[in-house]
């Protein structure tokens, strides 16, 4: 599965990685109370918003290799950098660090709303163990990583699908209008559940 991963897409995936982890973690910051509290806070959101943000990239990848593309993620620097700063700023993380480039012949509506439509649903997915993880350790450190996994991903999953531009859920929609519906739905349901 690596080989199908080149070097340029490996760094932009590790840049993006890192940056969408600093954003999360400075909208996180009420929890520094200290540089231990604030490098924790940090490895949270790092295996959180890391993962969650990776593994959508890696949906959109896979799905379009499934279908017979070639696909890549490209990071967008002016984006992380944005994200970074409505962090630090606003304590809002605007999640757009790239995009996953799908390279072939012509894609047909409903497979680029499938494609497209692979990312949120693996960060609904992600909610599960996050969730779980939330409600089995009772408080401390480990609560706290499964609140903010459950929270991070109910975020990339709604955030994603926005039907504006392009993002995801433009694609879903253009192809399935009722999937689409059944989607966003979800996943605003999922995170004002994680809020409350």
């Amino acid at each position: 599965m690596l080989d199908r991963i080149p070097p340029r897409e490996r760094r932009d995936l590790v840049v993006a990685w890192l940056a969408i982890s600093v954003a999360f973690a400075l909208i996180f910051r009420s929890l520094w109370g200290n540089a231990v509290d604030a490098l924790l806070v940090f490895i949270i959101s790092f295996l959180t918003a890391g993962i969650g943000f990776v593994l959508h990239e890696m949906a959109h990848k896979f799905t379009a290799i499934g279908y017979g593309y070639w696909a890549e993620f490209r990071m967008n620097a002016q984006m992380l950098l944005v994200a970074m700063l409505l962090a630090a700023l606003v304590g809002f993380v605007f999640a757009a660090p790239g995009v996953t480039e799908i390279y072939g012949s012509y894609i047909t509506r409903e497979r680029n709303g499938r494609i497209s439509l692979s990312g949120p649903l693996t960060n609904l997915v992600l909610c599960i163990p996050f969730a779980l993880i939330y409600v089995i350790a009772g408080g401390g450190w480990p609560a706290l990583l499964g609140l903010v996994g459950l929270r991070v991903n109910a975020m990339l999953a709604f955030f994603n699908m926005l039907p504006v531009g392009i993002l995801d859920g433009s694609k879903v929609l253009e192809w399935n209008k009722l999937v689409f519906s059944a989607v966003f739905l979800l996943s605003l349901g999922v995170l004002i559940w994680s809020v409350l």
